[in-house]
């Protein structure tokens, strides 16, 4: 794939965070504060302590993203979906400017796919170059994300190295230096289907940390496939 390599040597993962560096919460569980929508019209709402994202037909692939952009972080965030499955992403190092497709959204994206298929945690660049890597690249992690159960992600963004796990598993292994920084975005993925509407994704315990930063460690083989 051009300029990319995959680097997926799968680990069982562990990463300590030091107490002076709790990170910086990117969600306050109350307000839409900090963050703002592109893309398409769908609903976004804090309800529970959550951020909601309800799908709408007729309308794009909706974003809602930080209003500060990110080059080197480490993300933590809870996701949930109850209604549905739909596809839906964690967007990262991503952009939307006026020369690109009128504003179009585009840039990393770690997946949240409960279709059959099961793609979550993988690594996909929206409305560029399509799949980093796929749920064929690394087999184990299919079983990874569970519709209907908070799950957690993380993604290690440092320099061309990006890593995801899911539930504290490994999910994706890339290199890339395609996109150095950018903005972090909840998606909501377009439906075609009226009866879809109302599909939900749902995103809580947002933190974000950028200082100090320490990659986990070198991904080693991965463990039994989870039952």
């Amino acid at each position: 794939m051009r300029g990319t390599k995959f680097a997926l040597a799968l680990l069982a993962f562990g990463v300590s965070v030091s107490a002076a560096d709790k990170g910086t919460p990117l969600f306050d569980g109350k307000t839409l504060a900090g963050w703002k929508q592109l893309g398409g019209a769908a609903d976004y709402q804090v309800i529970d302590g959550a951020i909601v994202g309800s799908s709408r037909p007729g309308v794009p692939n909706s974003f809602l993203v930080t209003t500060k952009d990110y080059g080197d972080f480490i993300l933590d965030v809870d996701v949930r979906q109850d209604v549905g499955p739909t596809n839906s992403g964690i967007q990262f190092r991503s952009h939307s400017t006026p020369e690109f497709e009128n504003g179009r959204v585009h840039g990393y994206q770690s997946d949240i796919d409960p279709s059959p298929r099961q793609w979550s945690g993988q690594i996909y660049e929206e409305a560029q170059r399509g799949w980093f890597s796929t749920g064929e690249t690394n087999p184990p992690a299919k079983a990874l994300y569970k519709f209907g159960e908070w799950n957690h992600y993380r993604i290690e963004a440092l320099g061309p190295r990006l890593r995801v796990w899911v539930n504290g598993q490994p999910s994706a292994d890339v290199i890339d230096a395609g996109q150095k920084s950018g903005f972090i975005g909840l998606q909501v993925h377009s439906i075609d289907k009226p009866e879809d509407a109302g599909r939900t994704s749902s995103w809580k315990n947002i933190v974000v940390r950028t200082k100090n930063l320490k990659p986990a460690p070198p991904m080693g083989i991965y463990p039994q496939q989870p039952a």
